[in-house]
C-alpha cells in the first residue's frame, strides 16, 4: 500500500513573496510536516483528514521559517523539478570527474577498495555507500565549496571501512580533514546531510 495518496504542486504568497510548494497527502501522516530539499523545493506533507486550507494556514504560520531557509540556499539550488532534471543532465559528467579526481586524491592516503561510482539527482542525500562498496554522490556536489565537497567525498570513502557513524568513523575522517566538524556544519547551509 502506497503511503502517499496524492501529490500536487501549488503556490502561496508569504510576506509578499510567491512560493511554489508540493502538497503530499499521506495515508500514514499524523501531523503536518515541512521539508525543504536541497533543490529549494518546499514539501508539505499532511494527513489525509486535513483540508487544503489547513495546509495553507500552516504554511502562513511557518512563513518566517520557510523564507529564512529558502534565502539561505544558494540561488542556483532553488530549482523546479524540471529545471533540476535538466541541470542534473548538464552537470552529471562534470560532477563525476570531480568526484573521481578527489576520490583518487584522498584514496592515496586511505587505500580503500570500492566498486562503482554513481552520480545521482537525489533529493535528500549528498552521498551514500552501499554494502557492495559502491559510492553514490549527488550531482550538486559540483556546487559546493571545494573543502565542503571534499568532506562529502571523504565521508562516503570512510564508510568503506566503518559502515556507521562511530567515533572510529569520525577519527578516520579527521585523518584527512582535521577541520571536518566545521565543514560538517557548513553542509547544512546547502540543505542536506
Amino acid at each position: 500500500m502506497k503511503r502517499i495518496i496524492s501529490e500536487s504542486d501549488e503556490e502561496i504568497v508569504l510576506s509578499g513573496q510567491k512560493v511554489i510548494y508540493s502538497v503530499r497527502v499521506s495515508r500514514t501522516a499524523r501531523r503536518l510536516r515541512l521539508t525543504i530539499q536541497s533543490s529549494g523545493r518546499l514539501i508539505l506533507t499532511q494527513p489525509r483528514y486535513l483540508s487544503f486550507r489547513a495546509g495553507q494556514d500552516f504554511l502562513r504560520l511557518k512563513s518566517d521559517w520557510i523564507l529564512s531557509k529558502l534565502s539561505q540556499l544558494p540561488k542556483q539550488m532553488v530549482l523546479t523539478p524540471a529545471q533540476s532534471r535538466a541541470r542534473y543532465l548538464e552537470l552529471k559528467n562534470s560532477a563525476l570527474n570531480l568526484v573521481k579526481d578527489r576520490l583518487e586524491h584522498f584514496n592515496i592516503f586511505y587505500r580503500f577498495e570500492y566498486n562503482n561510482i554513481s552520480i545521482r539527482n537525489q533529493a535528500t542525500r549528498w552521498g551514500s555507500c552501499s554494502k557492495k562498496r559502491n559510492l553514490n554522490f549527488n550531482y550538486r556536489v559540483i556546487d559546493l565549496e571545494p573543502r565542503v565537497a571534499d568532506y562529502i567525498i571523504v565521508h562516503e570513502l570512510c564508510h568503506l571501512k566503518e559502515f556507521n557513524h562511530s567515533s572510529r568513523f569520525w577519527s578516520l575522517i579527521a585523518q584527512a580533514l582535521p577541520d571536518y566538524k566545521t565543514l560538517r556544519k557548513k553542509i547544512h547551509h546547502y540543505g542536506q546531510k
